[in-house]
């Protein structure tokens, strides 16, 4: 009779636990309704009280006086109090001091004497700038050539960017957008702002501006240019801004497009894990397991590259002194997140660079953050994004309805699979892999994204027509 009464209790506890396991799972993994969020929060200088809009738009055209990069070559000039690297040590320590020292001679005695070179370039392309919550927004405005308007389908574009980029990532991406060509019947009016506190946007002046207050500006800056449906395409923080503009204002948008297929949600991280033991059952072929398994040597991976997170995640403003007040330290770090995004076969390669970016590309991005000083506050949107605010919106439990697409490049940062993609976004029309190519993207394979984007937008059967 005791033996029947423990194995009662003991069939019962399990019971219990059982049962109580199971509600906390699907408390953890069932979708949540959309969050209610405010639109027009005031992030400017000053009291809101004090606030007057101007809803005007203002021709940009970069004018960097002579004497700033003067003052910049004098201080490339300075003598280098650098570390030599361990005996047999390229970049695995970091960047190498013997390539940065190449760097900074290129840069001060043969990129800056060509400076007006490179600034009628990044004023080639049609800047403005409108006040947006207070801010300042810079942004590049594209519209479609006119052959392309007579002969294709035009939609409006916002194309995002991350860090330690730039707008500077999309210029050989945005003629492909905008011109007539034979590939595909669509063009596009491309909108490529500078996220706020990056390059010559506004930063934040108080505290909170998190990835859904970045979505709501950029989607703010849209509307403010008369799209009230547009395209979306971004990748690292351009995919998290998209996805966030994709599920707080659906209706806002035609379709989502990303080369960074991330989600953080409970649910998502239990099937990746469930994923790798039968990768089979959730991938269409063998040859893409390498993007995905083994999870926990991607895991392993991402916690070694990923010091950078950490340190702007908890305390920027340190960090960014040390940018701010050295060019030269300032190129140390950004060129290191460029050294280490090109491949694993050349990430020790003292070419890497210059052979999947191009020298001059990678020197214009590192001029827009030693232009606008603008380490810091980019930075402190690591931060921003890690705070509880922004935590309990859990906006990757949020279902969106949109149209989305996904690019997955070999060598970016591991995606989720379509399995796990399609509990965020049901309505996954596209989805390709890619043998090649690595985080950024629009910068080194800038035709392949374009094929890529064009195809999911073909997907939809829009038409000419804009959905409702």
């Amino acid at each position: 009779m005791k033996c029947l009464i423990v194995f009662a209790v003991i069939v019962a506890l399990f019971g219990a636990f059982a049962g109580y396991g199971y509600l906390v799972f699907t408390d953890l993994t069932k979708p949540l309704p959309k969050p209610e969020f405010k639109d027009d929060t005031y992030w400017g200088p000053g009291d809101v009280k004090d606030y007057k809009p101007d809803t005007k738009l203002y021709e940009f055209k970069l004018n960097v006086p002579q004497e700033e990069i003067d003052d910049l070559s004098q201080q490339l000039n300075r003598t280098l109090k650098l570390t030599e690297p361990l005996d047999g040590i390229s970049f695995e320590y970091g960047f190498n001091t013997y390539a940065l020292e190449q760097f900074v001679d290129y840069w001060r005695d043969k990129y800056l004497t060509k400076w007006d070179e490179r600034q009628a370039l990044f004023n080639s392309f049609k800047q403005y700038t409108t006040e947006i919550q207070g801010l300042n927004i810079h942004f590049i405005h594209e519209k479609a050539s006119p052959e392309a308007q007579e002969k294709k389908h035009v939609y409006p574009l916002l194309l995002l960017h991350g860090w330690p980029g730039s707008v500077r990532e999309f210029f050989d991406f945005i003629p492909m957008l905008t011109k007539e060509t034979n590939i595909t019947d669509y063009a596009f009016e491309v909108v490529a702002p500078s996220l706020v506190g990056y390059g010559w946007s506004d930063a934040a002046t108080r505290p909170g501006f998190n990835a859904a207050e970045m979505a709501t500006v950029m989607r703010n800056l849209m509307l403010r240019l008369g799209h009230k449906k547009f395209f979306i395409q971004g990748g690292d923080w351009g995919s998290i801004i998209g996805s966030n503009i994709a599920t707080l204002y659906p209706e806002n948008v035609i379709g989502y497009h990303s080369n960074m297929c991330v989600l953080h949600s409970p649910l998502a991280i239990l099937k990746g894990i469930y994923g790798s033991f039968y990768p089979e059952k959730y991938l269409p072929s063998r040859f893409f397991f390498d993007h995905h398994f083994p999870i926990w040597d991607k895991w392993l991976e991402l916690l070694k590259e990923s010091g950078y997170f950490h340190i702007q995640a908890t305390k920027p403003d340190t960090i960014g002194a040390a940018l701010t007040s050295s060019p030269v330290g300032l190129a140390s770090y950004i060129l290191e997140k460029f050294q280490t995004c090109t491949n694993p076969g050349l990430q020790q390669d003292f070419g890497a660079i210059v052979t999947v970016f191009g020298l001059e590309a990678v020197l214009d991005n590192l001029m827009v953050y030693y232009l606008t000083n603008s380490a810091t506050t980019a930075g402190r949107f690591y931060l921003e994004n890690v705070s509880k605010a922004y935590r309990d919106l859990q906006l990757d439990r949020v279902q969106s309805p949109v149209p989305m697409g996904c690019a997955r490049f070999r060598y970016d940062l591991p995606s989720v699979t379509d399995w796990q993609l399609r509990d965020k976004f049901p309505n996954l029309k596209h989805s390709m892999y890619f043998q090649q190519g690595s985080h950024f993207a629009a910068l080194e394979m800038p035709a392949m994204l374009y094929n890529d984007f064009t195809a999911f937008v073909g997907k939809l059967g829009l038409h000419g027509e804009q959905p409702k």
